[in-house]
């Protein structure tokens, strides 16, 4: 049968599930594990065709052209922006904390919304560009999607007018300064700020150990041999089943069963999920409730956020389940410090009438002026009765040192299909002194739990625009590169992906292009491989294997170009997001 259309080269999941039935039925295990991981990759494209980054602000497209003269000469390059109104909603002067906004965009407006993606700030008349990170973009439809942070501060009751600009095809992907280094691949990472230098797990990503970059540089660790897996500060999220039989959990995983990562200048974030496992797994592997929980390191920050979610797949009965643990390993601190539902810090034993109503805790020691707290921001359930917002912490911890726990359901309760246990916590890791440690831990709390109420928003009526010096765009970015990049990216269309051997596909039409900038007479292309089946990208670069439109060839063809330097990246991933509308319909995709 000839293969004209999409459906024609894969095979749907409806197909995948009747041969994996079958094969379940005549014990064929070899081929219904097969069968299972090509399930598993045909949800991942499904995810990457259908999930959506989240609800878009319904803010106004407004054409560059149209700001006032000043504003106009200091975008050009630009074509179109939105705005973003911040409001502060909570009376407190906020030092740089971070915001997050889902844009939309149509689709013919913008190539790629992580190259051309630019925050600019209103302040006294003038635009001033601020360091933002763009992650999950996708197309859907007509439109561009995709996740847009960056840092806001300002006074008490401040109204903050924002433009996002995009439209620009000559834009390079940002490179700003950051005290954040994010170091490795996947989830092994090791991510270091100028407050703290923090291990993820090489087996599994849970967070192993954290250095506070301050004076003696504290080491916070958990020692031992763990309960067999390897050991590490945090270790939830995990439960116990009816009649205590085992302790399922997600530290047990040999690898991560699902994650993603975005690394940026700004935030690096690390999601994880999946079932956790039993301690003799595969023996026993419950598919009752999935855990899923991110990590968010920010630039500039003295704390960091888990976010965590556990859900009920079936009616699951259960002895105890923890979402949130942390252990430390010797004596490093020495006071106890919590936070009942007033918002006040203490210090010493929880009070026994709140036990069940702590918002947060953690360890100090005024003299050395150390200190870890975790910030409970949100905790509900549904579904499920009202949480427990405990802590059972502990000074001295079977001979680790200092640990904290937290039960938020009642032992033996059972969590309905479809139940749901949601959370939100910062972690700060702050300077701490008896004089003025839990003001600012309470401070911090507040800002946390009464972020910026962000809406679309209009240019401010009143104030001229001011005459502004320089200009938003980079050498190259505004129509004056030194060789042409219209003519750099024709040439790069002629690179073809000669293993799809009858589409005449380009690596621009597959979206493997993340980037392309010129320095003089030096052309610098930023590329993907699709996956890391395909891990050499010299195929592309020097025409290996038999490719004959190799990158390198191509671009020396450019009047002007004396080099070409092409790097390679896995970050962010290569998924269908990135294609063109023409290399969808030459791979049949939209067919």
């Amino acid at each position: 049968m000839s293969e004209t259309k999409y459906w024609d080269r894969t095979d749907s999941f409806e197909e995948k599930m009747r041969m994996l039935d079958a094969a379940w039925k005549r014990k064929d295990y070899r081929l219904a594990r097969a069968l299972a991981h090509s399930v598993r990759n045909t949800l991942a494209q499904a995810q990457a065709e259908e999930d959506r980054p989240g609800t878009p602000l319904a803010g106004r497209e407004d054409a560059v052209d149209t700001l006032p003269a000043g504003w106009r000469a200091w975008a050009k390059g630009w074509q179109h922006y939105q705005t973003v109104t911040l409001d502060e909603p909570a009376g407190v002067s906020r030092p740089p904390e971070p915001v997050e906004i889902t844009l939309r965009v149509p689709a013919g407006h913008a190539s790629s919304l992580g190259r051309e993606v630019r925050v600019a700030r209103v302040t006294s008349g003038e635009l001033r560009e601020v360091p933002s990170q763009v992650y999950h973009e996708v197309r859907r439809g007509e439109e561009r999607l995709c996740q847009v942070l960056f840092m806001a501060s300002g006074a008490a009751h401040q109204r903050h007018t924002y433009l996002i600009l995009y439209g620009n095809e000559d834009a390079e992907l940002p490179r700003y300064a950051s005290d954040l280094e994010t170091r490795g691949e996947g989830f092994a990472l090791d991510i270091e700020n100028d407050f703290f230098r923090a291990s993820l797990s090489r087996q599994m990503g849970q967070l192993e150990r954290m250095t506070l970059k301050r004076e003696h540089g504290l080491e916070l660790f958990a020692g031992g041999e763990g309960h067999g897996e390897p050991p590490g500060i945090d270790w939830a999220h995990d439960y116990v089943t009816a009649g205590r039989i085992q302790k399922l959990r997600i530290t047990l995983w040999e690898t991560c069963p699902d994650y993603e990562v975005v690394r940026g200048p700004l935030c690096t974030m690390v999601r994880r999920w999946g079932f956790p496992y039993s301690p003799v797994h595969p023996v026993f592997s419950p598919a009752r409730v999935n855990v899923d929980v991110e990590y968010r390191f920010y630039a500039g920050l003295p704390w960091f956020h888990k976010i965590g979610a556990m859900t009920a797949t079936k009616d699951v009965e259960i002895d105890a389940l923890r979402d949130d643990e942390w252990v430390f390993s010797g004596q490093s601190f020495t006071d106890l410090l919590w936070m009942g539902p007033d918002g006040k810090m203490r210090t010493g034993p929880v009070d026994p009438k709140l036990t069940d109503d702590v918002w947060a805790i953690g360890f100090c020691n005024p003299g050395s002026r150390d200190s870890f707290v975790g910030l409970f921001l949100e905790h509900r359930g549904e579904g499920v009765p009202p949480l427990r917002h405990n802590a059972n912490p502990l000074m001295f911890y079977r001979w680790h040192g200092h640990c904290w726990s937290r039960y938020p359901l009642a032992r033996g309760a059972t969590m309905p299909a479809g139940a749901v246990l949601r959370q939100k916590n910062a972690y700060a890791a702050i300077a701490y002194d008896a004089a003025g440690g839990s003001r600012r831990l309470e401070e911090l709390r507040h800002r946390l739990v009464n972020p910026y109420a962000v809406s679309a928003g209009e240019l401010p009526r009143t104030g001229a625009a001011a005459q502004q010096s320089g200009r938003l765009a980079r050498a190259g970015e505004a129509g004056d590169s030194p060789i042409s990049k219209k003519a750099l990216w024709a040439a790069l269309r002629g690179c073809k992906d000669e293993q799809l051997y009858v589409t005449d596909t380009s690596v621009v039409d597959l979206g493997l292009v993340y980037d392309l900038r010129v320095e003089g007479d030096v052309v610098y292309v930023l590329m993907a491989m699709p996956h890391r089946g395909r891990p050499r990208l010299g195929f592309f670069t020097y025409g290996s294997g038999g490719n004959s439109t190799p990158v390198r060839t191509e671009l020396m063809k450019v009047p002007g170009v004396r080099k070409v330097v092409v790097e390679q990246t896995w970050e962010p991933g290569w998924t269908v997001n990135r294609m063109t509308p023409e290399g969808r319909r030459k791979l049949g995709i939209d067919s």
